[in-house]
């Protein structure tokens, strides 16, 4: 039998790794994974961050809200510039 991960063991397995978190709206960030919590809410340290208008701004921490991800990519570095 296939052993199944629930997402927050997928999340927890994700601590200290880079992480691409689509938010909904029109931001997405790509950072380490510091931590977080039963809500989903998020630290990410060494973060970009990406608007579709094609920006990006560096920050060193943010706090993400889990009520507005969308989705969570494990190991993802952010959207690929094909210009």
């Amino acid at each position: 039998m296939a052993s199944q991960l629930l997402p927050l063991e997928l999340i927890d397995k994700c601590v200290g790794s880079k992480i691409w978190v689509v938010m909904k709206g029109d931001k997405e960030f790509s950072g380490t994974l510091m931590g977080f919590d039963d809500y989903v809410n998020m630290v990410l340290e060494d973060v970009t961050e990406f608007d579709y208008s094609g920006n990006q701004e560096k920050l060193p921490k943010i706090l993400l809200n889990g009520n507005n991800v969308c989705m969570l990519i494990p190991g993802g570095e952010g959207p690929v510039n094909h210009s």
